[in-house]
């Protein structure tokens, strides 16, 4: 969950309402595939709820990490315009919000501050995620692994809310 607080911390409230009525939800079943490896993904992935595995192979048997709720995926897909070296296979009944490339990348060209926020959250999102890896291979520092700077800790109380939000839109839906 601490990673999505970290993407929508540093987007304000407008972006994320206009994230919420430019995305949609998706419904999978276990075993259902959100990526797979080496097929071009055109959205980024938030999941609400749910189990996913991530695998380094095309089937199931070599998993690398289990994402739940409040992961963002398909992000470095995203930020590097290439076919993902992994595959996501949903584990158990999951929901998950999905936001079109193209419609981030339109927003992008007419609204600067969204283009500034949405990289630095990607950032934030994957220095976490490398620090988390690197502790797990045993070369970080694993106290340190909660550290946040406070000004990213302050728009964490708001992402909590913003992240709520958005449970909250799907599951009328």
């Amino acid at each position: 969950m601490k990673r999505a607080l970290f993407f929508l911390g540093q987007l304000n409230d407008r972006d994320v309402e206009w994230m919420l009525q430019n995305g949609s939800k998706l419904s999978m079943e276990t075993g259902d595939r959100l990526i797979n490896k080496g097929e071009a993904i055109d959205s980024l992935y938030i999941v609400l709820s749910g189990q996913l595995a991530v695998c380094a192979t095309t089937n199931s048997d070599e998993c690398i990490a289990t994402l739940g709720a409040g992961e963002v995926v398909g992000e470095m897909s995203f930020l590097e315009s290439r076919p993902p070296s992994v595959s996501v296979i949903v584990t158990k009944p999951s929901d998950i919000f999905q936001i079109s490339r193209d419609k981030i990348s339109a927003r992008m060209l007419t609204n600067a501050d969204f283009k500034a926020n949405f990289y630095y959250a990607l950032a934030l999102f994957l220095s976490n995620r490398l620090r988390k890896t690197t502790d797990q291979l045993g070369f970080g520092n694993p106290e340190e692994e909660d550290m946040v700077e406070m000004g990213v800790l302050d728009s964490v109380a708001q992402a909590g809310s913003r992240f709520t939000k958005i449970l909250h839109r799907f599951s009328e839906v």
